[in-house]
């Protein structure tokens, strides 16, 4: 029998969950109206803010990992961790967390990926810069074609290792986020 997820070192996870990116799939947001409403269902007596799509399958036309990104925000009041709780007792796999954000996934096995990946990002109400940055990449097709011209290239550059991924797009992330939060300024 092989390791179990969380035995496994970095560089292991990173072959066994290799970056994968595809063809925006129009399933993606029946992947995430499913997930939204079983998360509804785990955590109906908390005082959930708000569950929203986020990440590059909730970008209309641009190729993406097939990860579904949940972001759920929740008052300052509420303890986080008694959320966390609840979703690792139902499934979810606990990725990384600090006092203020928890990230858990659904859809890693010992043997790769499910056929169903979902990434939730748990977070205190109003941090939130993915829900801007979303919605300007979704008014601004031409903007979001060159993110994922960004990420195809990428891709090719990183494909076993998922933070030099995800750090080589902060600065494109961050600079489109600066202006959709000047354009939107208190949407959420």
């Amino acid at each position: 029998m092989g390791k179990k997820l969380s035995e496994l070192t970095l560089e292991e996870l990173w072959q066994l969950f290799p970056i994968i990116l595809t063809e925006h799939k129009d399933y993606w947001k029946e992947w995430y109206r499913e997930e939204e409403s079983l998360l509804k269902k785990l955590l109906f007596t908390q005082n959930i803010i708000r569950i929203s799509h986020i990440g590059s399958t909730a970008i209309n036309g641009i190729w993406a990992k097939p990860t579904i990104d949940i972001l759920i925000e929740i008052p300052k009041e509420i303890k986080i961790s008694k959320i966390k709780n609840i979703l690792l007792e139902n499934n979810y796999l606990l990725m990384n967390e600090t006092e203020d954000w928890i990230s858990l996934n659904k859809g890693y096995t010992e043997n790769g990926f499910a056929e169903k990946v979902f990434h939730i990002h748990l977070r205190y109400i109003g941090n939130n810069n993915e829900l801007y940055f979303r919605d300007y990449l979704n008014e601004y097709p031409k903007i979001a074609k060159e993110y994922e011209k960004l990420k195809l290239n990428l891709w090719k550059k990183f494909k076993h290792n998922r933070d030099a991924y995800t750090e080589a797009k902060t600065e494109f992330i961050s600079k489109y986020t600066e202006l959709a939060r000047r354009k939107y300024k208190e949407r959420y």
